[in-house]
């Protein structure tokens, strides 16, 4: 029996050597050290040997076991090694390559866009750009504007206030009155920044953005501002774009007017053989508020710029929301994909 755990062991080695790869050696390891192998069976049956044979056989074989086991661990390892070193040469990166497939490189969001597309349309018409604080004065945001004493937007349900008298401000608005301080007519200027209200739905958001706009001369009619916004909407929406003037009120304009632009998606209200859902048949859609600035707002900055006396100078005013054209422009059905950083969607617009 000794002869012959000799004979396995040196098989088993053999056989061991002349492995070349991991499969290999366990097959190796299952045929010379697996329940059914013949080493293992010696060892079971070394009970049943002459008890003067007993000792030299069990530790014989079990010598055997752990040498056999030891040279597959041993070349198993070496095979290991160098499978390792072969994948790190095949595998190798050359990270100053660039990326596959090509990364997306970023770009401009879509507000972005569209606010500086309207600018731009008011800076070829010769207006200026001016800014002002987002947290402003009640003195600047709603009294020097006309706004009433009990005017809704005064309310705090309606206002983030940050203290009895300061506040963010609701509209860009405040900055016409502090560019009126600081600079005589003629004055033409677009202020454009984010705002602050209490809402939050599909079409409001708490923070968004406006550009108010401001024209300051002599001899300044509603026939420019009419003239001047047809100029904007044929700039934003297409050179056949018509626009309407319908009465309506704001504290600081006086006539106050809302302003639509012909649709852009239908056909006298039908698209489709249907009514259009974009201006709901009406063949006009609504894009921002204007007027003709009312001579107390003018009265109000008057005292340290006497040159804005209402007697002697007009102008008119107007404000837009950069969200809702952009997603009148760009079909965006839900004002909330425009915060919602979703990669999807904001690089369909870079």
């Amino acid at each position: 029996m000794l002869e012959r755990i000799s004979q396995i062991v040196d098989e088993a080695k053999a056989a061991v050597g002349a492995a070349t790869t991991s499969a290999e050696l366990e097959e190796l390891r299952i045929k010379w050290l697996g329940r059914k192998a013949e080493l293992p069976n010696i060892l079971r049956g070394v009970k049943d040997l002459d008890p003067s044979e007993r000792g030299p056989a069990g530790k014989a074989a079990n010598q055997a076991r752990v040498e056999l086991e030891g040279a597959i661990d041993t070349k198993m390892a070496s095979f290991a090694g160098a499978e390792l070193e072969l994948r790190l040469v095949e595998d190798a990166v050359d990270i100053t390559l660039p990326a596959h497939p090509q990364q997306f490189p970023g770009g401009l969001h879509l507000l972005t866009q569209t606010m500086r597309e309207i600018e731009d349309v008011f800076l070829g018409l010769g207006y200026g750009i001016a800014e002002g604080p987002e947290v402003e004065l009640v003195a600047y945001n709603f009294d020097a504007l006309n706004h009433a004493p009990h005017h809704p937007a005064r309310s705090p349900s309606d206002t983030f206030y940050v203290g009895d008298s300061v506040l963010l401000r609701t509209h860009t608005s405040p900055v016409q009155v502090r560019t009126m301080l600081v600079t005589p007519p003629p004055l033409y200027v677009i202020a454009p920044g984010r705002v602050y209200r209490r809402d939050d739905d599909a079409t409001h958001t708490p923070q968004f953005h406006q550009i108010e706009g401001l024209a300051v001369d002599e001899g300044i009619s509603l026939a420019d501002l009419k003239g001047t916004l047809l100029a904007f909407a044929k700039a934003i929406f297409g050179d056949e774009r018509e626009i309407r003037l319908r009465p309506h009120f704001f504290p600081f304009t006086e006539p106050s007017v809302e302003v639509d632009v012909s649709c852009f998606a239908c056909n006298e209200g039908v698209s489709n053989g249907e009514r259009c859902g974009l201006c709901k048949g009406t063949a006009w859609i609504e894009i921002l508020g204007a007027g003709m600035v009312d001579p107390n707002v003018f009265a109000s900055v008057a005292g340290e710029q006497p040159a804005y006396d209402p007697e002697k100078v007009q102008g008119f005013a107007f404000g837009l929301g950069i969200e809702r054209i952009a997603m009148l422009k760009h079909s965006v059905p839900d004002l909330r994909l425009l915060y919602d950083n979703d990669i999807r969607f904001l690089e369909q617009f870079a």
